[in-house]
């Protein structure tokens, strides 16, 4: 889906904790709003209000099945959220790294001393 198609940003539709858990619940199979709704303490209303925003950015696909819509995760736009996240991956294993030569510095330090 093209930026311009997208009507949220992923990164604001993932930034509530009930979407994320939305996402999760959703990863597994698909479900109606009714199905979802028993999962989460808030009216069906309020849980449509969530799916849309998620719709919206592209997360989540809807389906009408007779009277009913149901919904299912769309994991592509996501690869933005990874591509941002691996960028700054870096960040922690320089200090994953450092934390490590300080800790050894320290035994070698204790061992020395005794």
């Amino acid at each position: 889906m093209s930026s311009s198609q997208a009507k949220h940003d992923v990164f604001q539709a993932v930034a509530d904790p009930t979407r994320r858990k939305l996402l999760k619940l959703l990863s597994k199979e698909e479900m109606s709003v009714t199905v979802i709704s028993d999962h989460f303490p808030m009216s069906r209303t309020a849980v449509s209000k969530h799916l849309h925003i998620l719709a919206d950015a592209g997360l989540v696909k809807e389906r009408k099945a007779g009277r009913e819509t149901r919904y299912s995760l769309e994991p592509e736009p996501l690869l933005e959220l990874r591509d941002w996240l691996n960028y700054f991956e870096l960040f922690w294993e320089n200090k994953l790294t450092a934390l490590k030569s300080l800790g050894e510095s320290d035994q070698s330090e204790i061992k020395e001393n005794k």
